[in-house]
């Protein structure tokens, strides 16, 4: 018998990393770090990854947010789904946002949950340790990240409520993260009568 285990993540709203994401990802510096890359890279970056630049068909820097909600997973991951490469989906209900991915198999119990400014939800981790090169060691997300880690931000719709975001992972490997609605029928603050 098999047990499964699910665990709940904080959502940290307040992060005030200076220069965080400032290094960008571009494109023919990823193809060459794929290119010199391990097994472990190509599973944390390769085809079907959440944290791919080529996710959504053509190179797109994980770092920049993303209108994720604006699109059908099913359209824009169709090459993908048709290959059985797809290890993300994200749907809608009239209660919430959802996103299902499957976490890189190296760096899976450091995975962190931003909420910035209401705007961005932003899901990273380090794949592998840096490597301290002076007493100050500076934090992997302000400079050359891919080397040591990923990331993938995402715009939050209008009707998110970022402050009502629930954010679980499943047996060590799958992220699964719910944004409540603002407008959410089922939300007690707003089913308040009111009477003039």
């Amino acid at each position: 018998m098999t047990t499964s285990t699910h665990k709940q993540l904080e959502v940290f709203t307040d992060d005030h990393t200076p220069q965080k994401w400032c290094v960008l990802l571009r494109e023919e510096v990823f193809k060459k770090f794929m290119s010199q890359g391990s097994p472990i890279v190509h599973k944390v970056f390769g085809s079907g990854s959440f944290f791919s630049p080529l996710l959504f068909g053509k190179f797109f820097d994980p770092s920049d947010a993303f209108p994720l909600w604006e699109f059908e997973s099913d359209i824009l991951l169709s090459s993908l789904r048709s290959s059985g490469q797809s290890t993300i989906d994200w749907s809608q209900t009239d209660q919430d946002y959802v996103l299902k991915a499957e976490l890189p198999g190296e760096g899976k119990n450091s995975v962190q949950v931003y909420a910035e400014n209401g705007k961005v939800l932003e899901i990273s981790g380090q794949w592998k340790q840096q490597q301290p090169k002076t007493n100050s060691a500076r934090d992997w997300r302000c400079g050359h990240w891919w080397e040591s880690g990923y990331v993938r931000r995402l715009e939050l719709p209008q009707d998110a409520d970022w402050r009502k975001i629930e954010a679980y992972v499943t047996n060590d490997q799958i992220l699964e993260i719910k944004i409540h609605k603002i407008n959410n029928p089922l939300d007690s603050d707003n089913n308040q009568n009111t009477t003039a």
